[in-house]
């Protein structure tokens, strides 16, 4: 690492918005920080092939350095460039006119279960496939916010600006994504339990 990069990489993310509007390379330091976090999140709310999810990250980068004059700097960055990558995934989806599917590693579904409290009572071994068709059965609204939330890790205040939705709405929308993630669990396993 150069002596320059260490230094952008010791900035914050304001801080390289105002130097990318000064220079337009700089912009490449903010690409770098979020290029992965970016295609993952991507990947997890879409389903789609990686050569596809980085053409939309490509698009929403694009879209994101156009925009960098309006950005907010009372906001934080990382809410506002997810923002305008969730709203390019979704705008991708309807040209296609395809419903997105869900791609999580095993490691993914295992912290969302995790993450669902320790009052829960499943099975915190529950396989990855299973976990998969618990949250292909939920509406996008919900599987947005668990991944947003558990996956992601984002706070309630991010998520807000994010789905550009009142905090006490995303808190809601979590609380009834948990809920509504037992209620199928739990009738999957009846049915499994039937063919027993």
């Amino acid at each position: 690492m150069t002596v320059l990069e260490e230094s952008m990489s010791e900035k914050t993310d304001n801080e390289l918005v105002v130097l990318s509007l000064e220079n337009q390379e700089n912009f490449l330091y903010l690409v770098q920080r979020y290029e992965k976090k970016l295609l993952s999140y991507i990947i997890r709310i879409s389903g789609v092939k990686i050569e596809d999810a980085e053409d939309v990250l490509q698009d929403a980068f694009v879209s994101i350095f156009l925009k960098l004059n309006s950005f907010d700097s009372r906001l934080k960055f990382s809410s506002w460039a997810y923002r305008i990558v969730h709203n390019q995934t979704i705008s991708e989806f309807r040209k296609r006119k395809v419903r997105p599917l869900q791609y999580f590693e095993e490691n993914d579904l295992v912290k969302l279960v995790d993450s669902m409290g320790s009052d829960n009572h499943f099975d915190k071994k529950l396989l990855q496939d299973e976990i998969k068709v618990i949250l292909d059965q939920m509406d996008k609204k919900y599987r947005e916010v668990l991944v947003l939330k558990f996956l992601e890790e984002k706070d309630y205040n991010e998520i807000s600006d994010i789905l550009k939705k009142p905090v006490g709405t995303v808190g809601t929308l979590v609380n009834r994504a948990k809920k509504k993630f037992l209620v199928i669990y739990e009738k999957i396993n009846q049915e499994i339990d039937k063919k027993k």
